[in-house]
């Protein structure tokens, strides 16, 4: 039987790649291992994106008519309504700004707190107007505009202040909206003032993100002013964040003797 040589051996080993086009150890299957992962990471982005979109097109769908379900014999007429920024104090419409129009049947298809006020002899239902209040002028149009086509223009005053409004109204989808990105502008910085805004407005995500970043940075954020001032102001939170810390360390720890065991074994 004639010898292969080093050469042919090394050669009948290597495979090319059927996407970059080069060699790579024939054990692989088609591709090579980079190329795999890469397209391995594309795919979880587009089922991601996927995602967000099935669930943009799900918030945008409007409620199906009330009549068509149980227990419902009459369907309210939602046609015009007005939605006014108005001061916490006095009731009266904010200074340089004008009501807001939307239509009644999108407010009541994206929250669950407008159907309410809607298909009911409420104020707002029977005077065609809807006045908020703590809210800018801005923030109003923005969070109207949202309702309709699933989209903000965001700094993070702005998002800060759609939080506020998508707790009060219970328009989840806008919540996560503005949830991830201040996620994405989170520092170690603005990781406590995050996390108590959070704990307020039931922003869960945002919560976790921020408490992350806190427990990885303990020792920094204990020694910052606006921690010092909490322990004053709302000791109840540095007790759970506390606690949340001596959780993690104890996990940590365990972890560490389990592998320390089985290294040993």
């Amino acid at each position: 039987m004639p010898e292969t040589s080093d050469d042919e051996s090394t050669s009948s080993e290597m495979m090319k790649c059927v996407s970059c086009k080069e060699e790579y150890d024939a054990e692989d299957a088609g591709t090579c291992r980079e190329c795999y992962e890469e397209a391995s990471e594309t795919e979880e982005e587009l089922k991601r994106e996927i995602e967000e979109l099935k669930s943009k097109v799900n918030f945008l769908r409007f409620w199906p008519p009330i009549d068509s379900r149980p227990h419902r014999s009459t369907s309210p007429c939602f046609t015009d309504v007005l939605l006014v920024a108005v001061d916490v104090d006095s009731g009266h419409p904010l200074a340089n700004s004008a009501p807001v129009p939307a239509n009644k049947a999108v407010l009541a298809s994206r929250s669950p707190v407008f159907r309410a006020m809607l298909e009911t002899e409420m104020e707002e239902s029977l005077s065609g107007t809807i006045k908020l209040s703590d809210v800018s002028y801005d923030a109003l149009r923005a969070f109207v505009n949202y309702l309709y086509t699933a989209e903000a223009c965001l700094d993070d005053d702005m998002a800060c202040n759609l939080i506020i409004l998508a707790d009060k109204y219970e328009v989840k989808h806008l919540k996560t909206y503005c949830e991830k990105f201040l996620i994405s502008k989170l520092v170690l910085e603005s990781s406590l003032i995050s996390y108590l805004f959070a704990h307020q407005h039931n922003a869960n995500n945002l919560l976790d993100a921020a408490l992350s970043l806190i427990l990885d940075n303990m020792d920094k954020i204990s020694k910052r002013e606006e921690y010092i001032e909490l322990v004053d102001k709302d000791p109840r939170l540095v007790v759970e964040i506390y606690e949340a810390y001596l959780s993690k360390q104890v996990n940590t720890a365990v972890s560490s003797s389990h592998d320390d065991k089985v290294f040993l074994d």
